[in-house]
C-alpha cells in the first residue's frame, strides 16, 4: 500500500475527510444531546455543518484568533482549492470558505492531532448554540 504525505494532499482530500471528521463530533453532540429522531437530526445538524455555518464559524476564529498559523495555510489551501462543484443554496465564495474550514478538519485528523481537532469541534458546537453563526452571502 502506498502511504500519502498528508502534507502534500491537495485542500479538496483534506476537505473531503476534515467534513466527514468534523460531522463525527456533531452527530455525537446530537445524540448525546437525546436527539434521536433522523429528520429532527439532519435539520438540527445543518446548523453546525452547513456551508453558511462553518463560513461564520471561520469568521468567529479569526475574530478570536483561535487559529494557528499553520492550521490557517491548510485553511488557505482548502479555500483557494479548485473544485468543479458547489452547494446549490450558498455562494461560491462561502462555499469555498467552508471547504478551508473541512481541509483545517482534514489536516488536523490526518496529522494525528485529535486533541486539537476535538477542541475546535467543541469550540464550534458552543458558537452555534450561542447563536453566533449568522454568516452574511
Amino acid at each position: 500500500m502506498v502511504q500519502t504525505d498528508y502534507r502534500q494532499l491537495n485542500g479538496i482530500a483534506l476537505a473531503y475527510l476534515g467534513d466527514a471528521a468534523y460531522e463525527v463530533y456533531i452527530r455525537q453532540h446530537l445524540l448525546l444531546k437525546g436527539i434521536s429522531k433522523p429528520t429532527k437530526l439532519q435539520h438540527i445538524a445543518t446548523h453546525y455543518v452547513s456551508a453558511k455555518a462553518q463560513a461564520a464559524l471561520i469568521d468567529l476564529m479569526k475574530a478570536d484568533d483561535l487559529l494557528s498559523e499553520e492550521e490557517w495555510s491548510y485553511f488557505k489551501r482548502g479555500r483557494n482549492a479548485n473544485s468543479h462543484t458547489h452547494a446549490k443554496n450558498t455562494s461560491v465564495m462561502t462555499y469555498r470558505i467552508s471547504t478551508g474550514f473541512e481541509a483545517v478538519m482534514g489536516y488536523l485528523q490526518l496529522a494525528g492531532k485529535q486533541d486539537r481537532l476535538k477542541e475546535l469541534a467543541q469550540w464550534c458546537i458552543k458558537q452555534v448554540e450561542a447563536g453566533r453563526t449568522a454568516h452574511e452571502e
